[in-house]
């Protein structure tokens, strides 16, 4: 997305002064409450939020809490999940808020503890799946960071929205480490691979040995075992199923164009073939007049 200087500026400056507060509160092991006070003071200084209108904590869902959701117009952008500073984030911390998400539709989860910011985003599908997006420790990385401020400047008041989002959520996801091992196990990279051994050394390597060999010794196991794994190869599959019914109609739709030619043609020809024949008009004859002497 396109992020104005502005924000640009606000979220570099903001987020420097924080990492002073927050390495504090690091050192003094605060409490998980005391971390949701720095977390919501943050959000509406970096991310533009009025703190008392658009940031609400404990929001109640079907009778849970969650810590805080961030909203505008009465309808909520993101929830917040908040763990004390000192404790390290792990999946199990944001299950709670995929609940809650999951029970009114909302996709966007943050994960953090003040130092550690991870952005989610739920499948609606059987089971709810999440999807890690960015990651950012905001302690240990340049506040003017292109990824830094890529991943707050899409949470922003002034940048969030759904297609920004869906935007943002489609580029990690296919840029992912897991998502690259999975685009290089598809057909077509093998056989680029196979093409490319070939014409380097004339050598001739069947595909299933190089797939074979990129599976099992090349790319790390955990990289297509895992879930996040087995995710991102359903993630490339439906898209080179995408791009394979996009061949096909396209495809369709040339003989189609190319059948109304010849039709069109066809149509042509038969018109003229039908049509009466028009012939040049005869010369005019020449009346030669004697006259008598």
């Amino acid at each position: 997305m396109s992020i104005s200087a502005k924000v640009e500026g606000r979220i570099a400056a903001q987020l420097k002064r924080y990492q002073s507060v927050l390495q504090q509160a690091k050192q003094r092991d605060i409490s998980e409450s005391d971390t949701c006070v720095i977390i919501c003071d943050l959000i509406s200084d970096v991310l533009g939020y009025k703190k008392y209108e658009q940031i609400t904590t404990e929001h109640n869902i079907r009778g849970n809490y969650v810590d805080l959701a961030v909203q505008t117009d009465g309808a909520i952008r993101f929830l917040v999940e908040v763990k004390a500073i000192g404790i390290p984030l792990k999946d199990q911390h944001v299950k709670q808020a995929i609940g809650y998400g999951a029970n009114e539709g909302i996709e966007w989860v943050v994960l953090t503890n003040g130092a550690v910011w991870r952005i989610y985003k739920l499948q609606f599908s059987q089971p709810i799946e999440k999807i890690l997006l960015c990651e950012i420790d905001v302690l240990s990385t340049s506040p003017k960071d292109s990824g830094v401020v890529e991943c707050f400047g899409n949470l922003s008041l002034e940048g969030f929205s759904k297609e920004a989002m869906e935007n943002f959520s489609r580029q990690k996801e296919i840029t992912s480490k897991f998502s690259l091992a999975a685009v290089l196990l598809t057909d077509s990279m093998v056989e680029a691979l196979r093409k490319e051994i070939r014409r380097l050394s004339g050598t001739r390597v069947d595909s299933e040995y190089l797939l074979n060999a990129l599976a099992t010794e090349v790319i790390k196991r955990e990289l297509i075992d895992g879930d996040e794994g087995k995710l991102a190869q359903s993630l490339v599959k439906r898209y080179v199923r995408a791009q394979a019914r996009e061949k096909s109609r396209s495809a369709a739709e040339d003989d189609n164009e190319d059948a109304s030619s010849i039709e069109a043609v066809s149509a042509v020809d038969s018109s003229t073939a039908s049509a009466p024949q028009i012939k040049d008009p005869p010369a005019p004859s020449t009346t030669v007049t004697s006259t008598g002497s």
